[in-house]
């Protein structure tokens, strides 16, 4: 069986959420973004997100996020998305943000629900409206939760769906019943957000994923979708199986993506550099264990 997505896919099919590298003072490392990325796409990736969650948006300064979508298209050319982390608290930013990533470059825009306010969902629909109305580029709903405090639902998205640019969702939701209810009833690509969810979301008619875990291990995660798409669902779950472990030490270890991930890099002599306050560097037990699971998955 041969997969029929790729119709389905705007922004790619393994795309990594990809870290921020900064210089040991700090700085915006952009010759390490370059090389990065360019090692990512080498390695399996076809779509990358910058400025996302582990791309430590919230901390980055509104001209760094446009640099890095210029440092990254010099990079890797045409030959892959780039989806521009725009999401903030407040809507004129957004937009704001929306604007510079199309003129930096970028093929597509995520936007997350507006956070701490926790406005209802007739102004989560408004803002995302607003939001796909102010510039050209197709946008990504990002549906998280967890950090924002408010969902999107699905009867929202639902109803965003019918807009000509809203496109595809990255789905951090945990609500596996309301995502298949959207995907049943609309045309969205849905990408599965959270690593542990790459294969599951994937079988049930999922466009792919946005993997933090891929910062570390790009061929890995697009091995597993490989797998399903050549019709060996028996090697899919073999390979979403064995990849658990390091997700699970990524992941759901306590540490945020953000921090595992460039701890693993820095182990594996890869561009990321600190992260900024106010997170704080994983410990060396820590740095010891994702080696130690890393080395356990390429061993396989």
């Amino acid at each position: 069986m041969t997969s029929t997505r790729t119709a389905a896919r705007p922004f790619g099919r393994t795309l990594c959420a990809m870290i921020t590298p900064f210089t040991e003072e700090g700085a915006l490392d952009l010759a390490g973004a370059r090389k990065l990325a360019a090692w990512l796409v080498a390695e399996g990736c076809d779509g990358l997100v910058l400025s996302g969650t582990t791309g430590e948006s919230p901390t980055t300064t509104d001209t760094e996020k446009a640099e890095l979508i210029a440092a990254v298209r010099e990079s890797v050319g045409d030959r892959v998305p780039l989806v521009a982390g725009v999401g903030t608290a407040d809507t004129r930013h957004t937009v704001e943000l929306a604007r510079a990533a199309e003129a930096a470059g970028a093929d597509g825009v995520l936007v997350v629900t507006p956070y701490y306010s926790r406005p209802p969902q007739e102004a989560v629909e408004t803002h995302f409206r607003t939001v796909a109305d102010a510039s050209g580029l197709p946008v990504m709903l990002y549906d998280i939760p967890g950090r924002t405090g408010t969902r999107i639902e699905p009867e929202t998205i639902l109803r965003l769906a019918a807009h000509e640019r809203i496109v595809a969702v990255k789905d951090c939701s945990y609500d596996f019943l309301g995502t298949q209810k959207v995907l049943a009833q609309t045309d969205l690509a849905y990408y599965a957000g959270c690593d542990e969810h790459v294969l599951a979301l994937y079988a049930i008619g999922a466009a792919g994923c946005i993997s933090t875990v891929a910062n570390a291990v790009p061929g890995a995660i697009a091995a597993i979708l490989d797998a399903f798409d050549a019709g060996d669902t028996a090697r899919a779950t073999e390979l979403q199986l064995r990849a658990t472990p390091l997700i699970e030490a990524m992941m759901g270890a306590g540490l945020p993506g953000t921090v595992t991930a460039k701890a693993l890099l820095a182990r594996l002599g890869l561009p990321g550099g600190p992260v900024r306050a106010p997170l704080l560097p994983a410990g060396h037990e820590a740095d010891d264990e994702l080696l130690a699971r890393y080395e356990t998955l390429t061993a396989a």
